[in-house]
């Protein structure tokens, strides 16, 4: 397969498996496995994302949104909780306030 007839998600991979501790790549197959509806990839990247790098954000609030579009309060509201933590030992305000907003809506 040509470089230009990889996919994006093929592309990152490649990437990650080069570069593992690398969170944006990381993050990014993660949202590619989603748009692709291939959820159970997506949660283990999350899942990989958070442990390898608890203060990157976007992965809480991402992962959390995911789990609850699919039916998955439960698990989201635990992902919020830490996500919510991060955020705070980050001073990121903003993401703090969106996922305390989503943990409301599905308390």
């Amino acid at each position: 397969m040509t470089e230009q007839n990889k996919t994006r998600r093929q592309k990152l991979e490649e990437f990650l498996t080069k570069n593992p501790g690398d969170a944006f790549s990381r993050y990014g197959i993660a949202l590619e496995c989603v748009r692709e509806g291939d959820l159970a990839a997506a949660e283990a990247h999350f899942r990989a994302l958070i442990e390898t790098n608890p203060d990157y954000v976007p992965g809480y609030q991402m992962y959390a949104q995911t789990l609850a579009q699919n039916e998955r309060s439960e698990d989201a509201k635990a992902v919020l909780t830490q996500g919510i933590a991060a955020a705070i030992r980050q001073g990121n305000q903003h993401a703090r306030s969106e996922m305390e907003g989503l943990l409301s809506e599905l308390s």
